[in-house]
This record gives C-alpha cells, sequence and structure tokens, in this order.
C-alpha cells in the first residue's frame, strides 16, 4: 500500500504517488494500490494483518509507525532497518529517549530486535533465532519485563535475563 494525502502536501505527495504507480506497473504480479493516510490509520487500528508492506514518505512513516508500535507493545519494542542499495542501517525506532537516560528503566528490546534484523541481513539466521527464542522465553515468563510492559525489571534485570536464557 501507498499512502498520501494530496491535500496536504500536494505537489510532494503527487510526485510520491506518480512514483509508486509508475514503479507498480513494472510489477504486475504483485498486488498494490494507494489509500489516503488518515485512512490507513484507521484500518491499521481495525486490523493490521491486512497489510504487508506500507511505502510511506518521511512525515507519514513516522506517525504510522508510532501507531503500529502501539498495536505491538510500545516504541520501546519496534526495531528499525533502513536498506538501501549498498547501505544497510539498524536502529531502534524511538530515537534517544533523553528523558530516560541514564536511570536504567528503558527497554533494551527495539535495540535488540533492531540487532535481529542486522543479523539476519548478514545472514546469520540462526544467531539470530536463537537470541530471538531467549527474548520471546523471558517475555513469555513473564518474571523480568520492564514497565513499558507491565514489569518491575530495569534495563539490566531484563537483559541479563535473556542472557541466562541463552
Amino acid at each position: 500500500h501507498c499512502c498520501h494525502k494530496t491535500a496536504v502536501i500536494p505537489l510532494a505527495d503527487g510526485a510520491f504517488l506518480d512514483a509508486f504507480q509508475n514503479v507498480s506497473a513494472q510489477y504486475p504480479y504483485i498486488n498494490s494500490k494507494d489509500m489516503f493516510v488518515d485512512n490507513l490509520a484507521m484500518e491499521l487500528a481495525l486490523d493490521p494483518t491486512r497489510f504487508d508492506v506500507l511505502l510511506l514518505q518521511n512525515l507519514y512513516g513516522d506517525i504510522i509507525s508510532d501507531l503500529t508500535a502501539g498495536l505491538v507493545g510500545g516504541l520501546g519494542v519496534v526495531p528499525g532497518a533502513n536498506i538501501g542499495d549498498r547501505i544497510a542501517v539498524f536502529e531502534a525506532v524511538h530515537g534517544t529517549a533523553p528523558d530516560i537516560e541514564g536511570k536504567g528503566i528503558a527497554n533494551p528490546l527495539a535495540v535488540l530486535n533492531s540487532a535481529l534484523l542486522l543479523l539476519e541481513y548478514v545472514g546469520e539466521r540462526k544467531i539470530a533465532k536463537r537470541i530471538e527464542r531467549a527474548i520471546f522465553d523471558v517475555l513469555e515468563e513473564g518474571k523480568y519485563k520492564t514497565g513499558d510492559l507491565g514489569g518491575k525489571a530495569n534495563t539490566k534485570e531484563f537483559t541479563d535475563a535473556i542472557i541466562d536464557k541463552l
């Protein structure tokens, strides 16, 4: 799905939509369609499983990534991957969170999940799956969760629990 809002930024959104339509026409075997970003937000809230890939400009991508993060547990768990032709960058989508810096309460999952994407990207799927299983085991056990996940563990306790599972 390509998302836009031509009444807000008509030239940029129009150019983005034109580029999407031109490229998607070259791949007729891929089901593609466009929709307004406000409609996307509602549809995601109702049933996010309807979507496999979303193509958004930076402004809308930032907003929609926050919405979808809320659907899966919050910004503390969501990884980010920016993959180009020659360079790839993997990072947490939430940024630096300076309000909790140094307090030992940050959820490390966004960074860990970004590292899993990096490992998969470089072909280390076996290692990524092992770490992912340890993360899932800790979350399923429920004993060590950070505050944003409804627990009382600090960053170190949560991380140490994952390391112990490994």
